[in-house]
């Protein structure tokens, strides 16, 4: 099974938004999906991985955090 960074994705209601991807970039999210359904889910489609890969990016992302908690602190 492959690990990937992933895990399941939640049902929420979504905001539409248009955005403009790569082919190749649109393959990846194909592939993506497909490798989620090998570890017992059900395949994603690449319009749905684009907001949980967004938001662990930038939970992850250290300089977003020590910034925006720069910007709650007054600072």
């Amino acid at each position: 099974m492959t690990k990937l960074k992933l895990g399941p994705i939640a049902d929420d209601k979504p905001v539409k938004v248009t955005v403009d991807l790569p082919a190749s970039l649109h393959r990846d999210l194909v592939e993506y999906g497909r490798l989620l359904a090998e570890s017992g889910h059900s395949p994603i489609e690449p319009a749905r991985l684009i907001v949980p890969m967004l938001e662990r990016f930038i939970g992850t992302d250290r300089g977003f955090t020590k910034a925006s908690r720069g910007l709650r602190d007054g600072k």
